[in-house]
């Protein structure tokens, strides 16, 4: 039963992987029918020219930070691409979270801030 050698599995699988490089192993492994992927570094992926090929890279713009390249999601959805889009600042949506929650009116939030308990 393979659970019940598990261990023996595990340090099989170990010792062979050691010995290759993650792109050798992921081919020998494909060649054998098993799908299989490198486990890549941010590094690794900048430098995938595949990556920027399939459209996977995007220039990702923050409010604060300057544009840089990460990957997105490489799932296509009716052939197209999901969008990465910037987190929200620190406090972007307080006023609306205030008045969606506690059902405070916009002179209620600024009499608040005016009093420094918001930020």
């Amino acid at each position: 039963d393979r659970v019940e050698n598990m261990p023996e599995v595990d340090e099989i699988i170990a010792t062979w992987t050691q010995s290759q490089t993650k792109h050798d192993a992921m081919r020998l492994i494909g060649e054998a029918g098993i799908p299989a992927g490198a486990v890549l570094d941010t590094d690794e992926l900048n430098g995938d020219v595949t990556f920027e090929e399939r459209g996977v890279m995007q220039t990702m713009v923050h409010p604060i930070h300057r544009p840089f390249k990460m990957p997105g999601w490489p799932v296509r959805v009716d052939g197209k691409a999901t969008r990465l889009k910037a987190s929200p600042v620190l406090g972007e949506h307080t006023d609306q979270v205030i008045s969606d929650w506690l059902g405070l009116n916009d002179a209620a939030i600024t009499a608040l801030k005016t009093d420094g308990a918001l930020g």
